[in-house]
């Protein structure tokens, strides 16, 4: 088995896009009006509008994750996080050093869903 993606399913899907072409900093692949992709190397973030699930009765609810979270890494996390235009209510953690080393800011998504920018101790690089 390998894993395929990470699909994010929303009442907004531009919203959504946006929010994440600003994260990755690539422009979304958009092969139908309600979905868009964002391929990397090792994983792929997919995000749906909920018209692709209408058939699953409720199983999936937009903006209701409470136990997830999504994850970058990148080069900067103090640059990426000043990148983003967020509301006050949108930081979960301003970019701090965790107790293992890691460079982190957690915000949430336009649905609420939050997204760690992290980097890697440098020590740890080499």
């Amino acid at each position: 088995m390998s894993f395929a993606s990470l699909r994010i399913v929303t009442a907004d899907l531009d919203a959504l896009v946006s929010f994440y072409e600003r994260v990755t900093g690539q422009q979304a692949e958009r092969p139908a009006p309600v979905f868009a992709q964002f391929r990397g190397p090792g994983a792929t973030l997919a995000i749906a509008s909920t018209d692709t699930v209408a058939m699953l009765n409720g199983a999936l609810l937009p903006a209701t994750n409470r136990s997830v979270f999504i994850e970058f890494e990148v080069d900067d996390v103090d640059v990426a996080f000043a990148g983003l235009p967020l509301a006050r209510e949108d930081v979960v953690l301003e970019p701090t050093t965790m107790p293992w080393g890691n460079r982190s800011a957690l915000v949430r998504d336009p649905d609420g869903n939050v997204v760690n920018l992290f980097s890697p101790p440098v020590a740890r690089e080499a």
